[in-house]
């Protein structure tokens, strides 16, 4: 008897939570007459322990909500309306494929635009999904650099694609900072490890704009203004370096560029960072002397840490402090960025950029609005697009200019997903999505060095079909016959990883369908210290105080495998500071970020009623001193603005928040809020200066009672 088939008998089936999450936790599944009635965390996982979080503790809600999609719909409404009619997969995939090639004959492939990113991070369904149709088409290859796109940039530039800390290992750590990561929220299973270091002695240090769960459990935190992380960890081993707190003999074996350095952080005093960060330069110096004097030392960077100008200069700086403290030297010493770097994941199986067509254009997604609206002058314009595992009306920015774009009666849309999305709503066909818990996948993390296989618990609900499943389909209305268009998703779980590495040893698909998730095979947590010798996948085996790297480029995974027309501009290949670029003017004085909810995971959950109860009507934080000037009250709606567009939130006036800082969450729903729009509406579009990565903490509004 398989897992989906109805039984009287309660099934308990392993699974593992699809969210782009670091934590990737392990689920048990407790079926009853073939219908999920409950989901738990797998209590002998070391990492999930368990515990699942806001997020996905309902998962069955979202599997069986009322206003799931399953079966295909075409819109019989204006776009946007909303309104569709039934219609069958033979229909729905005879019309893509129709409009499709009637695109191509018309303007070449080029016009047509995949949209996506990792709605589900699954290795089957996820990120990848898609890539071999749309290489295979010929389409404008969709660059996706929503999340430490710039961070794996400016990371490896410095010390290579390397998994860094082993994350369980910070319980041995003494002195941990969380650096623009609000772990409580967003990567919760591993705040017990943190906890328990901090019971036995570790100093726990938060920096970030905002004093959230996070920071009200720290030690120390250290707020600071927006977009100047960069100044502070300049300035930090500017204190390292003229203190002679420096590790000499680990800098003379594992680093080059030591001697550059230490002549361009000269500039950078802590009296200078102070007036850039907002941090007392004595606090400065306190920060980076016993960071430099507690051993082992840990920096936990966040994704935010790339969102501004000069994100990627950041990621360089902080990633030089390890190695400059020789923190590398022990166990829970380092940097943790993305452990995902020790999964020996097969991308290029799944990417197939074999089947691009050399020269092919590459779009952006955050310049989708702009794409949309033919303020690219695209040539040909895009005429076509399919989106799936994405939600754009949510994380894109220029909220408008996508909505304008969407509605364009000349552009054919296709959106697969679990429920009509904002996006959805303007699609020409929609199509029903399986979720998590109807489809096999196999799970790799960027959180921790677990690796877990998710069976199918349910058959899946109506017509809806994986996006393997789709994709297949599509591939043979087009006529595509490589294998990779015809396998199984059982073949393609056996080609995900690959299995002959020595971090799989003892790791099979066979012994994974047993207990549903393994450890890497690597030293145990108690053990594992990468970099005590050094090392570093780098050009030069060490840490590059002075890249090698001499010209900015985006990680080929963003981009559908492609490594052509990268950005190619000449980078400094010394850390150094550059500023927030938006400044105040004489109308918007206020800096907004929008950090990751509470519970949403981007714009995942953001239609569940028990999601919704919990984070809370869109709302926007203000400092009272900011609040009072402008008359503002708490609890009342606010309208938030600059020159890109607007959105209504309730204000929440606390001193949560520093003077001229404003925090409004990401993953709200337009069609849930007061004015049909969100914090993108405000959020500019401009990149940070490596990996192309966004620059959403980079923004300056004003806000005024409505």
């Amino acid at each position: 008897m398989t897992a989906t088939e109805p039984t009287t008998i309660p099934l308990t089936v392993r699974a593992a939570c699809p969210h782009d999450c670091p934590d990737t936790c392990a689920m048990l599944v407790t079926v009853e007459n073939g219908r999920a009635t409950e989901v738990r965390g797998d209590p002998d996982h070391p990492f999930t322990r368990g515990g699942l979080c806001v997020k996905v503790n309902n998962y069955p809600d979202k599997v069986y909500s009322p206003d799931r999609l399953l079966y295909p719909m075409r819109r019989s409404g204006p776009k946007g309306s909303g309104r569709f009619e039934r219609t069958t997969w033979e229909a729905a995939l005879d019309e893509i494929t129709t409009r499709f090639r009637d695109a191509i004959d018309t303007h070449g492939p080029e016009t047509i635009m995949p949209v996506s990113y990792l709605g589900t991070q699954g290795m089957l369904n996820g990120l990848n999904v898609g890539d071999p149709f749309f290489n295979k088409l010929g389409a404008t290859i969709s660059e996706r650099t929503y999340c430490d796109s710039g961070s794996c940039t400016a990371y490896t530039m410095t010390i290579g694609a390397t998994a860094g800390v082993d994350p369980e290992s910070l319980v041995h750590s003494r002195y941990i900072v969380i650096w623009a990561c609000n772990m409580v929220s967003t990567n919760l299973h591993l705040w017990p490890v943190v906890a328990e270091a901090q019971r036995r002695g570790a100093k726990v240090v938060v920096i970030d704009p905002v004093r959230h769960r996070t920071a009200k459990r720290a030690d120390w935190h250290i707020p600071i203004r927006p977009g100047t992380d960069g100044a502070l960890a300049m300035a930090m081993m500017h204190v390292i370096i003229t203190e002679g707190l420096t590790d000499e003999e680990y800098v003379r074996d594992h680093t080059v560029g030591f001697d550059e350095l230490a002549q361009r952080v000269q500039q950078y005093t802590p009296e200078w960072a102070a007036e850039e960060t907002g941090i007392p330069a004595e606090d400065i110096r306190t920060l980076a002397r016993e960071y430099a004097t507690s051993k082992p030392s840990v920096i936990r960077i966040g994704v935010a840490i790339e969102r501004h100008a000069g994100g990627g200069q950041t990621v360089r700086s902080i990633a030089c402090l390890p190695s400059l403290v020789g923190a590398w030297r022990e166990v829970g010493g380092g940097l943790l960025q993305l452990p995902l770097w020790a999964h020996p994941v097969n991308w290029g199986a799944f990417m197939r950029p074999d089947l691009q067509t050399p020269g092919t254009r590459i779009v952006n997604q955050f310049l989708l609005g702009r794409a949309l609206t033919g303020e690219l002058e695209l040539d040909p314009p895009i005429t076509a697009m399919m989106v799936y595992n994405s939600n754009p009306m949510v994380v894109c920015p220029e909220q408008e200019k996508i909505a304008r774009g969407l509605a364009r009666e000349d552009l054919f849309t296709v959106v697969s997903d679990h429920v009509l999305t904002d996006t959805a709503r303007f699609a020409d066909i929609v199509l029903p999505a399986t979720t998590q818990l109807e489809q096999l996948d196999i799970m790799w993390s960027w959180g921790h060095f677990y690796v877990a296989l998710n069976t199918p618990a349910v058959q899946p609900l109506g017509e809806a079909i994986p996006n393997t499943e789709l994709f297949r389909r599509l591939a043979a209305r087009m006529g595509f016959t490589e294998g990779c268009f015809t396998r199984t998703d059982e073949q393609m779980v056996a080609e995900a990883y690959d299995w002959s590495a020595p971090a799989m040893a003892g790791i099979t698909v066979e012994s994974l369908r047993e207990t549903g998730w393994a450890r890497l095979n690597l030293p145990s947590r108690d053990e594992y210290a990468p970099h005590r010798d050094g090392g570093f996948p780098t050009p030069s085996g060490k840490t590059e105080f002075r890249s090698s790297i001499e010209n900015n480029f985006v990680v080929p995974l963003f981009r559908q495998g492609s490594n052509e027309h990268q950005p190619g501009d000449p980078i400094d290949p010394v850390p150094h500071y550059i500023p927030p670029r938006e400044k105040s003017d004489a109308v918007h004085r206020l800096n907004l970020i929008s950090p990751k909810s509470h519970a949403y995971l981007n714009s995942s959950a953001g239609d569940q009623a028990a999601q919704k109860r919990v984070q809370g009507e869109q709302a926007v934080t203000i400092h009272p001193a900011d609040a009072d000037e402008r008359g503002i009250v708490d609890g009342r709606y606010v309208r938030v603005f600059n020159d890109r567009g607007q959105f209504v939130a309730l204000a929440k006036v606390s001193d949560e928040v520093a003077r001229g800082v404003v925090v409004c969450p990401m993953g709200a729903w337009p069609k849930n809020t007061k004015d049909g729009a969100t914090v993108n509406a405000v959020n500019p579009f401009r990149f940070a200066d490596l990996g192309n990565a966004p620059t959403f903490s980079d923004t300056k509004v004003e806000i005024e009672a409505v």
